[in-house]
């Protein structure tokens, strides 16, 4: 993993452009922010510009990178919240979102999902009571299944972003770069075929993403759209692109390879081979964590919440080097929600 720390005036940089960022807009959801932050971005210190550029080009077999070194005021951010919905005037969070979303522009544009927290671009990762054993991000005590993040969508992003506030239990977030050197060419074979099934995992799903307003989107035109996709068989192929050095689509927790024993046997050896490469990263407050979606997985560890306003607490990006691909899903250009 490449990894940069800031130095104390890289650190103080970076706060004069937030404080001053933090002037200009009603916050970090700012349609007029989102379209003005890679402007802002290139007032960053040049060496971390430099870093995700070259994180961003050369696409290095590592597939995961780390800036480090930002200081998170644990008394001002206060406690864990204990549902994503409940942020307040959300000032107390304000300059790390703004962070987040200004590195996150130097490798392309963020984006939320419509049926993903209410259509928020920014998600919160953090335990709430009753999702303990749900495969999904606000659960604890299920281990997160590595994944590519929306394997089931065309559109996913091409990277995932991933600030620590607090995480004073050092509880792992899983990566493994996806190295195809120990598959053999029959399997590669069959893993570039169409011929996977792949369904939209539970944090999509009307009972996550709209918690508490379940009546208000019954017909809701994403989730009908997300129904219709969930219902689908179409096929696609879990490696794509260069052969030698192939981008990847898994997410095994949430596919199939129906009547097709072979798919079945060389998905279980892709697994298998995954599970070999998967290591721990241990988030500390302040660090940015960059996945490359395209040639990296990731996943958490399980570990037992507290509910008591100390458990971790990420916030988390998606980030696309092609916002065109999306646009007949997005209301209009500007628009950062797919729906």
């Amino acid at each position: 993993m490449e990894k940069i720390v800031l130095s104390r005036s890289e650190t103080r940089s970076i706060r004069s452009v937030l404080r001053r960022v933090a002037t200009q807009y009603a916050s970090p959801e700012d349609p007029a922010f989102l379209k003005d932050a890679t402007l802002h971005a290139h007032d960053l210190p040049k060496r971390v510009r430099a870093f995700l550029n070259r994180f961003r080009l050369e696409e290095p077999d590592a597939a995961v990178c780390m800036i480090s070194g930002y200081e998170v005021d644990q008394a001002k951010i206060g406690e864990t919240p204990s549902h994503w919905r409940f942020q307040g005037d959300g000032l107390r969070t304000l300059e790390e979102e703004i962070l987040l979303v200004l590195f996150s522009s130097l490798l392309g544009d963020v984006f939320g999902w419509a049926t993903q927290q209410e259509g928020r671009v920014i998600h919160d990762v953090l335990p709430i009571r009753g999702h303990q054993n749900a495969q999904i991000g606000t659960g604890s005590e299920q281990e997160i299944t590595w994944h590519n993040e929306d394997a089931f969508h065309p559109c996913r992003g091409d990277y995932v972003a991933l600030m620590c506030l607090r995480n004073p239990d050092r509880v792992p977030t899983t990566v493994a770069p996806v190295d195809l050197l120990e598959l053999g060419d029959e399997i590669k074979d069959a893993l570039f075929e169409p011929q996977f099934i792949f369904r939209p995992d539970y944090s999509h799903s009307k009972e996550f993403a709209m918690e508490g307003h379940e009546d208000g989107v019954n017909g809701h035109p994403s989730f009908e759209r997300r129904d219709e996709v969930s219902k689908k068989s179409e096929k696609r192929a879990v490696l794509f692109g260069d052969r030698n050095s192939a981008y990847i689509q898994v997410d095994p927790y949430f596919m199939e390879t129906p009547d097709d024993p072979e798919a079945q046997i060389a998905l279980n050896i892709l697994v298998a081979m995954i599970d070999r490469l998967l290591y721990e990263i241990i988030l500390e407050p302040g660090d940015f964590c960059f996945i490359d979606n395209y040639k990296a997985v990731h996943g958490r560890r399980p570990f037992v919440a507290r509910f008591d306003g100390t458990d971790r607490w990420l916030k988390r990006l998606n980030i696309t080097r092609d916002l065109r691909k999306s646009r007949a899903l997005r209301g209009v250009g500007l628009s950062r929600i797919i729906g």
